[in-house]
């Protein structure tokens, strides 16, 4: 007669396997990168009156600070394609530079951005994860999408929003927790 543990163990290697599958994505979020973020601001992205998405800036010291990791979450109102994305990334990320990229900087910086986005729907997110002199994480709806190892195209990425020449000074200035969320 068979023993009953040898018949219970590969049921609950089982059981264990699809436990562990099934609790992989809670594993995949930038949370534990930031375990102790707190929320520093939010707003909403508007143009012409249309909401396109509503960013929230993450981070463990208040106030954010550019020698600490932060994460940054966007969700998308309004569907976009991947490539308006990067495009978008891009525009802004000449603009705000200090002197213009090479364009095989600006190949790999979109590059990079190709395999990081995704072509969003209502309700994604997409959250970037800024590291300190190493560069930054992005992830799509809590999922790892993209590790990039280059601290200045996270700064330039990052400055599309923080830094004091963005473009959405208000939206700038709410996620800084400079004022409130409906000013």
């Amino acid at each position: 007669m068979a023993s009953p543990r040898r018949f219970l163990e590969p049921r609950l290697s089982r059981c264990w396997l699809l436990l562990l599958i099934l609790a992989v994505p809670a594993w995949a979020d930038w949370r534990p990168a930031l375990p102790d973020a707190r929320l520093v601001g939010s707003g909403d992205f508007t143009w012409f009156g249309i909401s396109l998405y509503t960013a929230r800036l993450w981070s463990p010291g208040v106030p954010m600070t550019w020698d600490q990791p932060f994460a940054l979450e966007l969700t998308y109102h309004r569907d976009f394609s991947r490539g308006t994305l990067v495009e978008a990334s891009l525009k802004e990320m000449r603009r705000m530079g200090p002197a213009r990229p090479e364009e095989s900087t600006l190949q790999r910086w979109s590059d990079e951005m190709h395999e990081a986005f995704v072509d969003v729907r209502p309700g994604m997110r997409i959250t970037g994860v800024y590291h300190p002199g190493f560069g930054c994480t992005f992830y799509v709806d809590g999922q790892l999408r993209r590790r990039v190892d280059d601290p200045v195209f996270a700064r330039a990425f990052f400055d599309i929003w923080l830094d004091p020449r963005t473009r959405d000074k208000p939206l700038r200035q709410r996620l800084l927790g400079m004022t409130g969320p409906a000013d």
